[in-house]
This record gives structure tokens, C-alpha cells and sequence, in this order.
């Protein structure tokens, strides 16, 4: 099921079980009363350490990409080579025409894998990353499609809007747990309420975390079809479909040892039940949807 969890996903469940965890051993939130949960203060706690976990993940995120993947950036004002020096120079036009202020880093990791992945927490403080292994195998203007793609992503504030999605998402699946862990610690002895209301805490956080993804993928599969466009209208629909073509000629080469990054990367998805925990559309479906604009 955590295959397709992006690492902004990855990090952000992570980031909140600690949270939790902390919480509970230190008997912080106070949300329970000796007539039993008092429900508004358990919103504003789970509200408070939700957005904290989904916030603390986007702010890192351009920092952990470049770590995880070995991102080399280009130094616009350094020995760039020619194909290096184009794509810095793609990205940077596109991103004027996008209305950015501050230029993306542009970045490629060494990996066989055809694809690209955009991130960072805002439009002026993000990173385009393409893999060695799309640019020996896409020509031109199919690169140039890819790139549309990632800007777009930039430029429509894609980030900013999974955290805020995500940290919806986090505050109920923590007020949820909690309400279901208190009944569960009910059931048992006294003595053991205790222990038995931390594991299950722990439980339901993840099993409902889980469950919340599904809206989470929901969301950045729509954001993909949106992305697409929005390259089609930097760099022409034409080039943009003949990208996705590219991509899903190369599709046996997307490197399934990074799955944890999969939200960010241009290519994924999934024709299978799946789906449902995948970030990305299917690609015939994307060429469709651009063929009928």
C-alpha cells in the first residue's frame, strides 16, 4: 500500500507519529476530563499537531529530495555543459512566464529511471530534478515537456496545497484515533487503560492515517491532470503529449527503489485497485485529457 506515498507523504507520517507518540508519553493535550473527552479541546490539540506534522514536511522537503536522490544542482554561473546549460535556461524562462520571482534550483540525480520530480515549500524557494537516464533517452522537445510539466507544479503552488490537504487530513485521523482509543481503553481493566489507550493510539493513527491517504492520492492525481496543462501552456500541447508518450514508452525504466518519492516525479499510477494509493494517473488517461483540450 506505501508504494506510491510520495516522500512528502513518507515524512509527514513520520514526523506525526512522533508527535504522537511524544504527546502521549508526556500526557500532553488534556482533552480528557473525569466526564470523558471534552471534544473541542481534542480538535484544537489534534489541529495543532496535525498541521505541525504536515508543515514540518514541506518545509524540509527540497532539503530530504536532494539528500535521498544525490540531486547535483546546476550552478547557473558555473561550467555547465551544453545540455546542462539548456535546461537550467528552460526552467528559468518558464518560470519567468510563470510569474516566479526567485528561480528553482535545477538539479539531476544519477538513475536510469526516465522521470522528473518537482518540489520545495514555496514557489521561490523550490527544486526541478531530472534523472540522467531521461536525458539520454527523450530528445528535445520531449524534455522540454517534462520540464512545462515540473514548473506548472511550482507555479500552481502544488506543495503548499498537498501540506494544507494533508494537515485537513492529519487532524482527523489523530481527533478520530483518539476518540476510538479512549472507548478501546474502556473496555479493559483500569490497570491496563493506560497502556491499552497509548497502543491503541499508535494503531488507529496508522490505520487511519491509511485510509486518509486515499484522499491525499485522490487530490494529487487531480493536481497531475492540472500540471499537464499547465506545461501545455508553457511549453505547447504538442510537446507536452509527445513527453508523456516518451514517458510511457520508457515506463519499465522508473526506478521502483525510490517508490517513496513517487509523489513528486512526473510518471506512476496504476490501472489496478491500486490506484487508490497511487499519486499519479494513469498515462493514457493524461494523453487523453490533453488530446481533448
Amino acid at each position: 500500500m506505501f508504494k506510491r506515498i510520495g516522500l512528502f507523504l513518507l515524512v509527514n507520517f513520520l514526523v506525526l507519529l512522533t508527535i504522537v507518540i511524544m504527546t502521549s508519553l508526556l500526557g500532553v493535550g488534556g482533552y480528557i476530563t473525569a466526564y470523558g473527552i471534552d471534544y473541542g479541546s481534542l480538535l484544537v490539540f489534534a489541529a495543532i499537531v496535525g498541521f505541525s506534522g504536515s508543515f514540518i514536511s514541506l518545509a524540509i522537503s527540497r532539503w530530504m529530495a536532494k539528500k535521498m536522490m544525490n540531486v547535483r544542482v546546476l550552478n547557473p554561473n558555473g561550467n555547465l555543459t551544453a545540455q546542462e546549460h539548456r535546461i537550467v535556461q528552460l526552467v528559468h524562462d518558464m518560470s519567468r512566464q510563470s510569474g516566479i520571482t526567485k528561480m528553482p534550483e535545477v538539479g539531476i540525480y544519477d538513475s536510469p529511471e526516465v522521470n522528473a520530480f518537482a518540489t520545495g515549500a514555496t514557489k521561490n524557494s523550490s527544486l526541478v530534478a531530472v534523472s540522467t537516464g531521461l536525458l539520454s533517452r527523450m530528445d528535445d522537445n520531449a524534455v522540454e515537456g517534462v520540464l512545462a510539466h515540473e514548473v506548472a507544479h511550482i507555479a500552481n503552488g502544488d506543495m503548499v496545497t498537498m501540506a494544507l490537504i494533508q494537515g485537513v487530513v492529519n487532524t482527523f485521523v489523530v481527533f478520530i484515533s483518539r476518540i476510538v482509543a479512549y472507548f478501546v481503553s474502556t473496555l479493559v481493566r483500569e490497570e491496563y487503560a493506560a497502556i491499552a489507550h497509548f497502543a491503541a493510539i499508535i494503531f488507529f493513527q496508522i490505520f487511519f492515517s491509511i485510509l486518509g491517504s486515499i484522499a491525499v492520492m485522490a487530490f494529487s492525481r487531480y493536481r497531475e491532470f492540472h500540471a499537464d496543462r499547465g506545461g501545455a501552456t508553457l511549453a505547447g500541447k504538442e510537446k507536452m503529449i509527445h513527453a508523456l508518450q516518451s514517458l510511457k514508452q520508457n515506463v519499465q525504466l522508473v526506478d521502483t527503489d525510490q517508490q517513496a518519492l513517487q509523489t513528486m516525479k512526473i510518471s506512476g499510477g496504476s490501472k489496478s485497485w491500486t490506484k487508490l494509493f497511487s499519486s499519479h494517473p494513469d498515462l493514457d488517461d493524461r494523453i487523453r485529457s490533453l488530446q481533448s483540450m
